[in-house]
């Protein structure tokens, strides 16, 4: 299994890599995104990353399945099922920031096995295999060792989102207990708990696919990824993500307030 994942995880990379590069063609220029029926930016940066990165997909593995943000599902029952999101943070990306990044994560059985998270405007890749360890830039990558939310550094998605979506008050209560409050926001938030920058990144509301690499990321780099009840998923419909010595606190402050 691990010489396989090694192979998928490569792969990933490269594809990652190659989308990443696309994209920089499109960056800070004049670029005008059509908007979806969500109110969400989409561009043509997007789509051509995705296609990118699907072809190569159908080309190496055809009888693999594909999630992806801009294409949808390609989805026959495979036991291995890619899941992409071409750009992460369009709406940094059609502002020229550059905290977007490309997402690739694949699960095999049902399980998530793998993934990568490229931020090419700022030379940034985390990857990990399950059992392969967590490197950013070539080098391992680790939680920090903080123990108290007290000490510790948040980051977080825009702020009132956690109000319209029914977690207000559990927000107030992590700011509240928390050291600083960074809006270091979307996938880039979690890069930085995996790499032991911050200590937690989360988010009320998400997709699966921007957050499939982050599970094996977070738990090679001994952290957690996961939702807010403390189970290690992907497609809860939200996100929470930091390292071992928190979770238990955090958890307790979510759901047993004193």
């Amino acid at each position: 299994m691990s010489e396989h994942l090694n192979q998928y995880l490569n792969f990933a990379r490269e594809m990652a890599w190659e989308a990443g590069r696309l994209t920089l063609g499109y960056f800070q220029t004049d670029l005008r995104p059509d908007w979806k029926e969500d109110d969400t930016p989409v561009t043509v940066a997007d789509k051509k990353a995705e296609e990118l990165i699907r072809h190569h997909i159908e080309t190496r593995f055809p009888t693999h399945d594909i999630i992806g943000e801009e294409y949808g599902d390609q989805n026959s029952g495979a036991s291995h099922r890619w899941i992409i999101d071409p750009i992460d943070g369009t709406k940094s990306f059609i502002r020229g920031v550059p905290l977007y990044g490309v997402l690739i994560g694949l699960v095999i059985e049902d399980r998530p096995v793998l993934g990568v998270a490229n931020f090419p405007a700022l030379g940034e890749m985390i990857s990990a295999g399950e059992g392969l360890g967590c490197w950013w830039n070539g080098r391992r990558a680790a939680v920090s060792d903080k123990k108290t939310l007290a000490e510790s550094v948040v980051s977080h998605i825009d702020t009132a989102s956690f109000e319209l979506l029914g977690k207000g008050e559990q927000w107030q209560r992590l700011q509240r207990a928390s050291y600083y409050n960074a809006g270091w926001c979307d996938a880039y938030g979690y890069l930085l708990v995996a790499t032991g920058r911050v200590e937690v990144a989360l988010d009320p509301i998400m997709n699966v696919w921007d957050c499939a690499p982050f599970l094996p990321i977070l738990q090679e780099a001994g952290g957690y990824f996961g939702d807010w009840q403390g189970n290690p998923v992907i497609d809860a419909g939200e996100a929470l993500a930091t390292n071992g010595h928190l979770l238990p606190e955090l958890l307790h402050l979510f759901g047993n307030p004193e």
